[in-house]
């Protein structure tokens, strides 16, 4: 069975919302951070593409048609060269999409429940995902405050940060985390009087690579494919375009009216059941 991804009127749209303003993207590489960095220079702006490496980053942003950089998301002082770098091609940055993020499952398998997972395991999803976000919006703030445009920084959560999951802890507390801390930050900046807003998109069941290990390969990917979607109420995954769609919304001006908010893509996963009632229920 073949689930129908419908791609976003984004995909083949070219228009101009976000001309002039310069845009940093983070895990850009490949999945929802290519499509973002796809959808913002479509919409006019000006694109810095950035992942940990060089590797397949150079070759995605060539394809998109924009500037690239490696950085290292947990590493304070990659953050400060990055904002130099703009600096030093005479441009200001306006909008941050930290979209950069692991689960804990990349490497050698390993226990990530409540009771089994380690401390090390623990730590290395949060200094990515939550140091990375944290120290993606502090050096936004400090180089968007320089020079009191609107600025937008856009932070991606997962509906794994709206509930709980059992087998990725730590992957869901740093989600919840950063759902938290883009109100902050988006408090922050109001009480300073910045014209910087600061939301959180929670995607959820978004066919990228990172599915790839879950679902197998051939017949069996065709399975598993079924049984996910079969448990959304839209009845299929998403697509990295619906997810970049809102990220041109929230980047522009349209949206100037928006922060502290937070916004689920996830087919309504997080909303429950799309099935009847049976007579069994009750209540």
């Amino acid at each position: 069975m073949s689930i129908e991804i419908n791609p976003s009127p984004m995909s083949n749209r070219v228009d101009a919302r976000l001309s002039g303003k310069c845009a940093l993207v983070t895990g850009a590489a490949r999945g929802i951070g290519a499509g973002i960095a796809r959808a913002l220079h479509a919409s006019g702006a000006i694109v810095y593409a950035t992942d940990m490496t060089a590797d397949g980053l150079e070759a995605q942003a060539s394809a998109i048609g924009v500037d690239w950089m490696a950085l290292d998301v947990r590493s304070e002082s990659d953050w400060r060269r990055a904002v130099e770098r703009i600096e030093s091609d005479g441009r200001s940055l306006d909008i941050l999409v930290n979209n950069a993020g692991i689960t804990g499952f990349e490497g050698e398998a390993e226990p990530h429940d409540p009771e089994h997972a380690s401390l090390e395991a623990w730590r290395r999803v949060h200094e990515t995902n939550l140091d990375g976000t944290f120290l993606g919006c502090k050096y936004a703030i400090r180089s968007m405050r320089a020079h009191r445009r609107a600025s937008s920084i856009i932070n991606i959560s997962s509906r794994s940060g709206l509930v709980g999951i059992p087998a990725a802890a730590a992957y869901a507390s740093s989600k919840a985390a950063i759902r938290n801390h883009t109100k902050s930050v988006a408090l922050y900046c109001a009480e300073q009087g910045l014209p910087i807003r600061c939301n959180s998109i929670h995607p959820g069941a978004i066919l990228t690579p990172m599915w790839d290990a879950m679902l197998g390969e051939g017949e069996e990917r065709e399975r598993n494919l079924a049984m996910f979607a079969a448990d959304t109420p839209l009845r299929r995954f998403g697509s990295v375009d619906e997810v970049a769609s809102l990220a041109v919304y929230l980047a522009s001006d349209e949206s100037s009216y928006v922060t502290g908010a937070e916004f689920v893509v996830d087919g309504g996963l997080t909303a429950g059941t799309s099935a009847a009632p049976s007579r069994t229920d009750g209540g």
